[in-house]
């Protein structure tokens, strides 16, 4: 009989060698043979079921044996509860590995380490092709595309996302959902199921509710964005209106997100939230979602997500960190200077057109309220600029992005 060492199996049934070892231990692993301190193992012996969890007391399907929640984004789920405590909650997960390294990949993009989260992606698309793990895997790689600029590597994703093997009706809808994901972090928000749009996540497991909500409140924006920047009209919908209303339906979606002990899904929220207030003209909403946001991040040094949102929030997200933390200030700012440099290059290569990254901060706060219709004076008056200076500003976004005032939008 042909035998195999502990790390061989561990591997091959993708756990940990302390948990093989702890079987053999037990008996549960059909004719394991110790000599001296080593165990061997029959190459034919099959991978005992795990009594730990509620998938294999009921006899669920064998791919949802090694994933401890319905969903690709297990940070966005109750494992992941408490600020500081992230690498508790990795280890946690020692005796599932396949979990260890998505929940350790999702933390470390959270950080900024985009090189960790690249290896851990294609770790797992190479040795694993459970459904979970393969959504999660193309997603965090499609991720990385985003921070390297490179639209060779955001395709593979998005092709390793769609060849997923779906057993039911639910995980067909995770694919969908799990591109149109993808697609909204440029802004693209036209693949979203039908369903979706509406806000209604009965296709979807409750552990995905809380990601959704995230991804429902990006839907929402973009969608009013457009609006109130007449790159789509509708009927009866005009101007900064459409964005005004939209904290009453994302309030209550950060409220649930606090309820489910969903602290990533509270963060994104929340600062979807403070860019709405910002752009309507409600600063100090704003400063409340994004000082809780900070609040919640800094702990684990979540510096890579907060360098996310230095695009739509300005010089606002800047000043509400440096009085927190200066040094925290420093290394969010160098990682969105990755960021928005990977970000526009692949935005531009997928939408065929420049995205325009030499703006300062203040030139690009003046386009966006030359977009949503504003003239200089109101510019002025809600910068605290003066007339001279906005019109030199819109002056020089014009030059640079080749577009008229009412363009703008679309190269930001």
């Amino acid at each position: 009989m042909d035998y195999l060492k502990i790390a061989e199996v561990a591997e091959k049934w993708g756990v940990t060698p302390r948990r093989i070892q702890k079987l053999c231990l037990d008996g549960k692993i059909d004719g394991a043979v110790r000599f001296g301190r080593a165990w061997m193992i029959p190459k034919d012996a099959k991978k005992p079921s795990d009594g730990r969890t509620k998938e294999s007391r009921t006899d669920t399907a064998a791919e949802h044996l090694t994933f401890p929640k319905n969903t690709p984004f297990l940070y966005m789920t109750d494992i992941y509860s408490t600020p500081g405590k992230a690498e508790e909650y990795v280890e946690k997960f020692s005796d599932n590995h396949i979990a260890k390294v998505i929940i350790e990949a999702e933390i470390s993009y959270s950080r900024g380490e985009i090189d960790k989260v690249y290896t851990h992606a294609n770790y797992l698309l190479n040795n694993h092709a459970d459904f979970y793990s393969t959504q999660s895997a193309g997603i965090l790689l499609a991720l990385c595309a985003i921070w390297h600029g490179d639209i060779s590597m955001w395709r593979r994703a998005k092709i390793h996302i769609a060849e997923a093997e779906c057993k039911t009706e639910q995980e067909r809808e995770i694919v969908s959902l799990s591109i149109a994901a993808v697609d909204s972090m440029l802004y693209n928000v036209e693949n979203f199921p039908e369903w979706f749009k509406i806000g209604c996540f009965e296709m979807l497991d409750k552990d995905a509710f809380p990601a959704a909500a995230v991804f429902y409140a990006k839907y929402l924006y973009a969608a009013a964005y457009a609006i109130a920047t007449k790159q789509v009209e509708i009927e009866g919908a005009q101007g900064l209106y459409v964005l005004s209303v939209l904290p009453y339906t994302i309030e209550p979606m950060i409220c649930q997100a606090i309820a489910a002990s969903s602290i990533i899904a509270e963060m994104y929220l929340r600062m979807i939230c403070a860019v709405v207030y910002l752009n309507t003209g409600n600063d100090a909403q704003a400063i409340r979602h994004i000082d809780r946001a900070i609040e919640l991040a800094l702990p684990d040094k979540l510096y890579g997500f907060l360098a996310e949102y230095c695009r739509t929030l300005g010089t606002i997200l800047e000043e509400r960190i440096c009085l927190k933390d200066k040094d925290a200030w420093s290394e969010v700012s160098r990682l969105y200077k990755v960021y928005n440099e990977g970000w526009s290059t692949l935005s531009g290569a997928v939408r065929g057109r420049q995205i325009v990254t030499t703006l300062s901060r203040n030139q690009r706060e003046v386009a966006k309220l030359a977009a949503f219709g504003m003239s200089n004076a109101q510019i002025a008056k809600k910068l605290g600029m003066s007339l001279s200076v906005v019109k030199q500003a819109v002056r020089i976004v014009s030059e640079k992005t080749g577009a008229s005032r009412n363009e703008f939008a679309a190269y930001l």
